[in-house]
């Protein structure tokens, strides 16, 4: 029986590799190969319990990919801005962004990944998150860094808004643009549905619609919208609850002006109450011929000046602007 049962041991353990010529049989295992049945079971429950443990510790080293999708490097000119992008256009021009782009072309590309979903039946994707570091690797020509993973429009609205509001870099304007955006195409029943399921405060989400639905000729009244502060949402709301068309004349104004006055002045002249509002120091208007011929006229309120400049003026007619200036102040 002692015989058998070392029979049966034998087959199943690992089959030894053929002796090759000039080995003299001096193969491990051939070595160590146990004597009784006993042994044999030994030598197997010691290899199945090795394995047993190698096997255990792969599954603990697997689990820190657990959740975790694979990045791929793709070309820049299959990605599309998504159609919720909650960038300004005037994000990806100043110093901000040079510096982003800089430090991408020395790094040889995006070391953040940006986030994609496949746009269905294409070759390409849509930017989840990650539209600056994309437009930097398109304007270096390099390929981009990308997590891809399908996502509904509200999963992909939920995740951009999550990973721009933690690197903290969005403006307010470009958050209220967002948000009125995905109200005004239903992504969300109410603002109080989009405040739940994007975690921000109801407050935040009222200032930011606020700015990002001001009249359009008040938002063009800054320089950029990105200026746009939320400590500015009550009085420009007052201001245009009390007299909304003397509001929207001084903005229209303003926009005229050349130099442009700095946001911050024209916030002030947006708010000022009727009657007290500040006249531009100075004031510019430009008028045009038909030949071309151009002029600027700069008015100074404060010295009571004007500055006159004419371009592309035949040196034939300057007698007659002469002649036009002497009649005016006789």
């Amino acid at each position: 029986m002692g015989k058998n049962l070392l029979a049966k041991a034998g087959l199943v353990l690992a089959p030894r590799g053929p002796i090759t010529p000039g080995s003299h049989a001096t193969n491990r295992e051939e070595g160590t190969k146990p004597k009784t049945a006993i042994g044999a079971m030994a030598q197997f429950t010691d290899r199945q319990s090795s394995a047993i443990k190698e096997a255990s510790q792969l599954k603990e080293q697997m689990k820190e990919f657990e959740g975790s999708l694979p990045t791929k490097r793709l070309d820049p000119k299959l990605i599309t801005r998504s159609r919720w992008a909650n960038r300004h256009d005037l994000s990806f021009v100043g110093p901000e962004f040079d510096g982003l782009k800089e430090d991408i072309g020395a790094q040889g590309g995006n070391v953040q990944p940006i986030k994609v979903r496949r746009l269905k039946g294409t070759d390409k994707f849509e930017i989840i998150f990650g539209h600056r570091r994309h437009q930097a690797c398109l304007e270096l020509g390099l390929g981009v860094l990308a997590i891809i993973e399908d996502l509904d429009d509200k999963h992909l609205f939920i995740e951009m808004d999550r990973e721009n509001r933690q690197r903290k870099d969005l403006r307010p304007y470009e958050i209220g643009a967002m948000y009125a955006l995905a109200l005004d195409e239903g992504l969300f029943p109410s603002g109080r549905r989009l405040a739940e399921e994007v975690g921000i405060d109801q407050s935040q989400l009222t200032k930011a619609l606020s700015l990002a639905r001001l009249p359009a000729d008040v938002l063009k009244s800054f320089v950029s919208p990105l200026d746009l502060q939320y400590r500015w949402v009550s009085d420009l709301n007052d201001a245009l609850q009390k007299d909304p068309e003397h509001v929207l004349r001084i903005a229209k104004e303003v926009i005229l002006e050349e130099p442009r006055p700095i946001s911050a002045e024209v916030f002030k002249r947006l708010t000022a109450m009727r009657g007290t509002v500040p006249h531009p120091v100075t004031k510019a208007e430009k008028v045009e011929g038909k030949g071309g011929q151009k002029g600027k006229l700069v008015f100074n309120a404060k010295d009571r000046s004007v500055r006159i400049d004419l371009f592309n003026i035949d040196p034939a007619r300057f007698s007659e602007v002469k002649e036009t200036l002497r009649k005016l102040l006789s």
